[in-house]
């Protein structure tokens, strides 16, 4: 039982966390942009598997973000 406790309360926790992010503006995508291309040239065209997960935890995130301002808006409209 407590077990199960814990982990609602770390899945909510996580999800609140998520919430919180804001979304990228189009100035920090560029700097990002500049920064892979640059960590590629180092690398020898390859982007390094850092970036990738990078990439991948800022897709989930602002996914999540999305999804949580779709679900907001849904419930101020009912």
């Amino acid at each position: 039982m407590k077990h199960k406790i814990t982990f609602a309360a770390f899945a909510a926790l996580s999800m609140l966390s998520l919430a919180a992010c804001e979304k990228e503006g189009p100035a920090e995508r560029v700097g990002e942009s500049i920064d892979h291309t640059v960590d590629a040239a180092k690398n020898g065209g390859k982007e390094p598997v850092g970036d990738k997960l990078d990439d991948a935890a800022d897709k989930a995130r602002d996914a999540a973000a999305d999804a949580t301002d779709a679900a907001k808006d849904a419930v101020k409209k009912d």
